[in-house]
């Protein structure tokens, strides 16, 4: 079902600040505000999407940059476009976008490891090394 589209203001707010300060591309940045926006029920799905100019005009990037972004999106599933009628957030984006996050996650955590491994930790100290920054973490992240 297609809802009603929010401002173009108001979901580059959702995705949050791109900046080319930051050690990520900002397609990707716009990427993972996207997936963060979805996942959080913030955008749903049917929701309508800006264009790409207008997205970028918001976030101060270049159209090319949206548009790379935007295809990642589709290619993942969590967005699409219609012809004529502009892109929109997927039916089980939410869930996409969660597993898509879940996957990087693990990527990130198992390149970790290996780099633990590799500077002369046992498997017994990477165990523990992980698990270490996990608790500390996890217990910033709690309220």
């Amino acid at each position: 079902m297609i809802q009603t589209l929010q401002t173009s203001r108001d979901i580059a707010l959702k995705i949050g600040p791109i900046s080319a300060a930051v050690h990520r591309p900002l397609y990707r940045q716009i990427i993972d505000g996207m997936k963060r926006a979805i996942s959080d029920g913030d955008l749903s799905g049917g929701e309508a999407l800006p264009s790409f100019r207008k997205l970028a005009e918001d976030l101060l990037v270049s159209v090319i940059t949206v548009r790379r972004a935007y295809e990642e999106l589709e290619r993942e599933g969590i967005i699409f476009r219609r012809q004529g009628l502009g892109t929109f957030v997927a039916e089980g984006g939410e869930r996409l976008s969660r597993e898509s996050k879940r996957q990087h996650a693990r990527a990130l955590i198992e390149n970790a490891i290996h780099e633990a491994i590799e500077s002369g930790m046992s498997e017994a100290q990477a165990r523990k090394f992980v698990r270490d920054i996990a608790q500390e973490s996890l217990s910033r992240e709690r309220p």
